[in-house]
């Protein structure tokens, strides 16, 4: 039995889906109000557990007969007013995940952390698994929360857990449109009309579950992989987005300290609505500096082979106008 963190997720969905195929048995950790719609039909072939990863009961119910554990769950969010949440989630979800996992005797646990984990480095810097993690004050808390996590995985491994992590760039492939980072084609459609002139790293959800299940077949105890595709400036990036849509490109480059002016608006606009935030500080900082990754370790250790994101970028545009015609707030890889 494999149990999947997070399986209703982008990349948990996919992944559950792709095990499945496999033959696999997949049990998975839910709320009673999660949703459920990327699973589609194969919502019941998994083995449901109601809980999630800060309830150590579920956890233990969870991983009773349990071999294998992907732990996908984490909150993403660059918004003050959810901090608290996402650092007790991702940190103290993990911790209690790879506890248990080590009571259970659990064989293996491939650890889902993120390149955020690495924390801020200078822009000509080509961060890879040998590179020290910055580790500032003023280090955005989504990064804290991933490193922090991590370092909860490492622990657990140290304490005899087999452990691999995997720290994945940004995300892409056709899910909830209105989910971080996805909500971007949502928002290019609308008509999104800036870019700002950091660079970041992005890879393919589908790649993303393959260097998992891979990881997990083959990666030894105590390793650690980046899984990346291309670095991308966020301006390719959305060109390349509204290319696939059909929609005019972004055409006004917002810098830092015009994107903190934004912030302002944005804050009394949400105010006023009652809406998220679309833009907060963090993200005016960060989608402003440049980062570059290498993943270089597993295509010489495994041969994978990535898709570029060009490829990624269109196939989920397609997706997206397909949901768009259908009145869907989600679309999915067939």
């Amino acid at each position: 039995m494999i149990l999947i963190t997070g399986t209703n997720g982008l990349l948990g969905s996919y992944l559950a889906k792709k095990l499945l195929q496999q033959g696999k048995k997949v049990r998975g950790l839910k709320r009673s109000t999660s949703d459920l719609s990327l699973l589609g039909e194969y919502t019941n072939q998994i083995d449901w557990v109601t809980g999630d990863i800060l309830d150590v009961t579920s956890l233990e119910q969870a991983m009773a007969g349990v071999e294998q554990v992907y732990h996908c769950a984490a909150v993403i969010s660059f918004a003050f007013n959810e901090a608290n949440t996402m650092l007790k989630t991702n940190i103290e979800g993990t911790a209690n995940v790879v506890n248990v996992a080590l009571y259970a005797g659990v064989k293996k646990v491939v650890h889902v952390s993120s390149i955020a984990a690495f924390g801020i480095h200078k822009p000509e810097k080509v961060i890879d698994e040998k590179t020290d993690y910055a580790e500032q004050k003023d280090m955005p808390n989504y990064y804290r929360s991933k490193q922090f996590a991590e370092r909860e995985a490492w622990r657990a491994q140290a304490e005899g857990l087999n452990v691999v992590v995997a720290n994945p760039g940004t995300i892409l492939g056709a899910g909830k449109w209105d989910m971080e980072p996805n909500s971007v084609f949502r928002d290019v459609y609308a008509g999104l009309p800036f870019y700002t002139n950091g660079m970041n790293s992005f890879v393919d959800v589908r790649d993303v579950v393959d260097c998992l299940i891979l990881l997990m077949e083959k990666g030894a105890n105590g390793e650690q992989y980046i899984i990346h595709a291309d670095n991308l400036s966020f301006k390719d990036l959305l060109q390349k987005i509204a290319v696939g849509l059909g929609k005019r490109e972004p055409w006004f480059a917002v810098s830092e300290s015009l994107a903190k002016v934004a912030v302002v608006f944005e804050w009394l606009k949400a105010k006023i609505t009652g809406k998220r935030q679309l833009l907060t500080t963090e993200m005016a900082r960060l989608t402003n500096k440049e980062f570059r990754y290498s993943n270089q370790k597993i295509v010489r250790d495994f041969g994978f082979k990535f898709r570029p994101i060009s490829n990624t970028i269109e196939d989920t545009a397609k997706v997206f106008l397909q949901s768009k015609k259908e009145g869907k707030h989600f679309g999915v890889f067939q």
